[in-house]
């Protein structure tokens, strides 16, 4: 048995059973892998995939399990080249986070300028992607951990740290009537005008749809639902709507021709949090990337956090 054979067919699972597209992948010819794969098979006595003709179909019992543990045998073989990376030259590498649009727009910049000017030969990567992308780029390997704005749900091979609370803001055109308020904006207020905010925000058990739930009010409808807050208050401007957005996206200077009317008292918080593979080695610089963004993420508390039960309270 061979890590070839193991990463051809991992490659091929991960391709929709398309082998043409797997061998795109890895940079090889579609034969080598159909014939590798045979080989594997005939070692193992099983068979990992059904076969109609020359396709592949369907991936048979024994092969998921044997599929899932190779997969998990080629990152501890990726996991073991880092680590001699590290002891080798500890300065230098690559770094890759999926975040947000919020968090890579405004949490995030103070933090990589402080990272690059620490470790100008790290090649750093901010991969953007929507909350419910976050998690499968982790799982998947395309990133080293992301940075989030709104929990999923939590998956066995994830472990997840909670940071800094944050909570959202309405933001308005000059002139808006919701400007000549004078007393503190309530639900209603909300409800009463089209919304432009994110996508995940009447998502079930969102803290947004909890408090119109409870306040038994109904939600005002959403016009336009965008991950990327730049997008929202664009829209805010033409018009379409009030926004309803993280407090912490909203610049007085940059935001000319809107304003900001706190929403905090309506809703409870969210928390940014961390998320990062249990399996995953983490190299010296990724600590440091984590320590600038929330200095409460020590070293030390990463890993515990790592290896610790999944049952276990990770908010700090």
């Amino acid at each position: 048995m061979k890590l070839q054979q193991l990463r051809y067919a991992v490659e091929v699972y991960r391709q929709n059973l398309n082998v043409s597209d797997a061998a795109d992948a890895l940079f090889t010819s579609q034969p080598g892998i159909s014939k590798q794969i045979r080989l594997l098979e005939d070692e193992l006595g099983v068979a990992l995939f059904v076969r109609h003709g020359k396709r592949m179909v369907a991936v048979t019992a024994p092969g998921k399990v044997v599929l899932e543990t190779a997969e998990r045998i080629l990152r501890e073989v990726h996991n073991i080249k880092r680590i001699g990376t590290e002891f080798a030259d500890q300065g230098a590498g690559s770094l890759s986070i999926a975040t947000t649009h919020t968090q890579a727009r405004y949490a995030l910049p103070k933090v990589v300028s402080a990272f690059v000017a620490q470790y100008p030969q790290v090649q750093l990567s901010i991969l953007p992607a929507s909350p419910g992308a976050l998690d499968k780029m982790v799982l998947d390997g395309e990133a080293d951990f992301a940075i989030g704005t709104e929990l999923a749900q939590q998956h066995p091979e994830l472990r997840k740290m909670s940071c800094y609370a944050w909570n959202r803001s309405v933001v308005v055109p000059n002139g808006h009537p919701l400007l000549s308020l004078t007393r503190p904006l309530s639900l209603q207020d909300i409800a009463n005008y089209p919304l432009v905010t994110y996508e995940f925000a009447f998502q079930r058990d969102s803290h947004i749809a909890r408090a119109f739930a409870h306040a038994h009010i109904q939600p005002p409808p959403v016009v336009l639902a965008s991950a990327d807050t730049d997008i929202i208050k664009t829209y805010v401007k033409l018009g379409l709507g009030i926004g309803l957005m993280a407090s912490m996206a909203y610049d007085a200077v940059e935001d000319e021709g809107l304003q900001r009317i706190s929403a905090e008292h309506l809703f409870e918080p969210s928390f940014s949090h961390v998320v990062l593979r249990q399996d995953a080695y983490l190299r010296g610089f990724g600590y440091a990337f984590l320590a600038l963004y929330a200095p409460t993420l020590s070293r030390e508390r990463i890993e515990a956090v790592l290896y610790a039960p999944l049952h276990d309270d990770f908010s700090i």
